[in-house]
């Protein structure tokens, strides 16, 4: 079952509002899981999720009576949700729909009831959804539909204050590493290069080789990256909280041979994680706000995930 998107769906755009969230991968955290556990339980129905449509998967940041950590996009019932940002999509029973008869997802697990509300970004980009499954046909009643589309909501809201929250610290470290008088200011003449570095699937790799053992292989990998900064010419790198994310500040605007350096540093840790570190990297020599350099970083990272489906 391969799908298109409609016209009025953006893809790209779409995609890269879902990739300035920086949550696909991310750790699991108790707010999501609440969620789907209240649209269970309001619901009345056995599974309830919160998915993330990626590139080519869809991705669980929740879920409950299901297994599983995401399923390939084009199996994505939430993949049609989505076409649709401002409603909720509610299929009574899915094998008397053409769409999802023959699905081997919805069949392997006995799912005939679908009812998703699309996660929409405050750029209008349906990144997801909330939704729930049932084993039998049935219908949702207006307090249930209301209920799903509020938990939409409130879901969404908690995924903006995460990008805000990211955005404020990713702020100062930028502020701090460009200051004229600061310690790691640069020092060739106001060019300089914006580096995000992101380490892929962190909620995968933590459940195959656990937290502890993840802490400790960032901590290294933090030290092995700070071995690559050129320190007389203000380099510095810092992590984002919580994540497998850091922030380069390179006083150069030609950073090619500290990124590839950046690569191989990284080689030992991503071996034994079992995942890849993606590099995205804007520079200037036109002295561009510390934001506008930033987006073009992340801009570049998004299209290295592109570049490595």
């Amino acid at each position: 079952m391969s799908l298109s998107p409609t016209p009025a769906l953006n893809e790209a755009e779409r995609q890269r509002a879902l990739d300035a969230l920086h949550i696909v991968g991310s750790l699991p955290e108790p707010a999501y899981d609440d969620i789907v556990k209240v649209a269970a339980a309001v619901c009345g129905t056995p599974m309830a999720l919160v998915t993330l449509i990626d590139r080519d998967t869809q991705w669980f940041k929740a879920r409950t009576g299901l297994d599983g950590h995401q399923t390939e996009r084009n199996v994505a019932v939430c993949d049609h949700a989505i076409r649709q940002p401002d409603q909720l999509m509610e299929i009574g029973d899915l094998m008397q729909d053409s769409r999802f008869a023959d699905n081997p997802v919805l069949n392997e697990i006995g799912a005939r009831f679908y009812a998703g509300m699309p996660l929409v970004t405050e750029t209008g980009a349906a990144v997801g959804s909330v939704c729930v499954v049932d084993l039998s046909p049935r219908e949702l009643n207006p307090t249930q539909r209301d209920a799903l589309q509020a938990l939409a909501r409130l879901t969404m809201n908690l995924m903006e204050g995460h990008g805000r929250e990211r955005e404020q610290q990713v702020s100062t470290i930028l502020e701090q590493a460009v200051a004229v008088d600061g310690p790691t200011a640069p020092t060739t003449g106001g060019n300089y290069s914006v580096v995000i570095l992101e380490l892929q699937q962190l909620d995968d790799v933590a459940r195959r080789v656990g937290e502890r053992t993840l802490d400790r292989q960032l901590t290294l990998l933090d030290q092995a990256l700070e071995q690559c900064l050129q320190l007389e010419r203000g380099d510095s790198i810092n992590r984002v909280t919580g994540s497998g994310e850091f922030i380069a500040v390179l006083g150069t605007d030609k950073p090619e041979h500290t990124l590839e350096r950046f690569q191989r540093a990284a080689e030992s840790v991503t071996s034994v994680l079992g995942t890849r570190l993606l590099i995205g990297a804007g520079t200037t020599s036109t002295g561009e706000s510390n934001n506008v350099l930033f987006l073009r970083a992340d801009r570049a990272l998004s299209e290295a995930k592109d570049a490595a489906r």
